[in-house]
């Protein structure tokens, strides 16, 4: 499929939540004037989405939202994980299993829409896919060795066999006794935390019981695959702006975004 068709219709729903424990009222942290989920928002609204939906836990993200046109629902504050606040907006909107939903995260404000747009096309071309993602190519050692930086393989459909934390796939022959030495050919894959669903899966997909891998990585993704759901991963040659998640993250930002 070209790079200028259509995907189908698509919502994004954006979960924010004011609780964090590094940078508190995050979604209302100010990106040179605009509160950042009203950010997040208007790049989301510049993607091809039928509708872009703010699924806030407090009514002071809400009335943000509705001050700067973003529509916004309140969802309640007691869900587990953003996935479980994503099943409560779809139910509020209303939208049919076979409906397609893409979520953005409330601290990426520098968010490609062109990436949200693959995230959609490519779940669209993949009905066996209960979920669609994104990654691009690690360029640094010290990035392909670094926890924080979970790291996905695929089989040769671009469907994910696996996330994690370790640098993966495990380099045999590059390894020294400090370590490894350069990167493994082909490059591997850092994964982008932009997700696409079926609202069906989406709606079942809470009340599957959590994976030992997944406990094990703290990678929620990994439910959906220890219970035997497809993901399929689009690769791009576009690496995101950084997300926001901690003051030193939040000035980047505003500097970049100033």
């Amino acid at each position: 499929m070209s790079q200028s068709t259509k995907p189908q219709g698509f919502t994004v729903v954006i979960p924010a939540r004011m609780a964090s424990s590094r940078l508190p009222n995050k979604p209302l942290a100010d990106i040179a004037g605009l509160p950042m989920v009203v950010r997040v928002a208007q790049r989301a609204l510049q993607s091809q989405a039928s509708q872009v939906v703010v699924a806030a836990d407090d009514s002071r993200i809400v009335q943000a939202c509705k001050e700067h046109g973003i529509q916004a629902l309140l969802t309640r504050q007691d869900h587990v994980s953003g996935s479980d606040r994503l099943a409560e907006a779809c139910q509020l909107l209303g939208l049919a299993d076979d409906a397609m939903v893409v979520n953005v995260q409330g601290d990426e404000p520098l968010m490609p829409p062109t990436l949200i747009n693959e995230v959609a096309r490519l779940l669209s071309e993949r009905p066996e896919a209960s979920m669609s993602t994104a990654a691009h190519a690690i360029t640094s050692l010290t990035e392909f060795c670094n926890p924080n930086v979970v790291k996905v393989v695929m089989d040769a459909r671009q469907m994910a066999l696996y996330f994690s934390r370790a640098p993966i796939p495990w380099w045999r022959d590059g390894q020294t006794p400090a370590g490894f030495t350069a990167l493994p050919t082909p490059a591997p894959l850092r994964h982008i935390g932009i997700y696409g669903y079926r609202v069906g899966f989406l709606a079942l997909f809470p009340g599957l019981p959590p994976a030992p891998i997944e406990t094990m990585e703290s990678l929620e993704q990994l439910r959906a695959l220890w219970h035997g759901h497809q993901i399929a991963v689009h690769v791009t040659p576009e690496v995101p702006g950084p997300g926001v998640d901690t003051p030193e993250d939040l000035e980047r930002v505003r500097q970049l975004l100033s």
